[in-house]
């Protein structure tokens, strides 16, 4: 009979084990349930299209505000009936460069110039880029089975007042058509 009594005790405490672990769970789906309808999926999307709007707001405001300077110079060697070479300057930073000074030298293998273009200009606006017949030079009466070398260089005056240059020597004549693109050392604030 002792038994009878401690198993009837043991079950009533698994049954209020039971109920407490029902209400619990009661109070928990409520919880969800309250919480599923504050939530809807245009609160959901609203709050995507904020954190989106944010993030853009981080990128434009490096790109557009932090003071940076990223300029680079692309050249293009192509044998077209002799040597033509074409550059464009690119000002990617956030300020205005002035006192831009670009040169590229068309060289024999030895160093001799046979032909140079330069251009000045007092500013290269921020995010924008300077080309035109200024930066093309056409190379004629030297044959196109030999090696060349392209020297490129630009100076410029950054945000700063610093002069940065950039540039390098390249060969070409191997390619009928060859791409570079060179670099000037890149700052930003607030690492000057």
């Amino acid at each position: 009979m002792a038994n009878d009594v401690s198993a009837h005790q043991l079950r009533g405490d698994d049954e209020g084990v039971d109920e407490e672990a029902w209400e619990a769970a009661q109070e928990a789906a409520k919880l969800l349930q309250s919480i599923g309808e504050e939530i809807t999926p245009f609160r959901v999307g609203l709050a995507a299209s904020v954190v989106l709007l944010f993030i853009g707001l981080l990128f434009s405001g490096y790109y557009y505000v932090l003071p940076r300077d990223s300029v680079s110079l692309e050249t293009q060697y192509m044998q077209r009936g002799g040597h033509l070479m074409m550059s464009e300057l690119h000002n990617d930073g956030s300020r205005a460069i002035t006192e831009v000074s670009i040169e590229v030298q068309f060289q024999t293998m030895d160093g001799a110039i046979i032909d140079t273009m330069t251009i000045n200009v007092d500013e290269v606006a921020a995010h924008a880029s300077l080309a035109g017949d200024e930066l093309e030079m056409l190379v004629l009466g030297h044959t196109v089975w030999d090696e060349y070398i392209l020297d490129v260089s630009f100076t410029y005056r950054d945000y700063t007042g610093e002069f940065r240059t950039g540039g390098q020597s390249h060969v070409v004549g191997e390619w009928s058509s060859e791409y570079f693109l060179d670099r000037a050392d890149r700052r930003f604030w607030p690492l000057d």
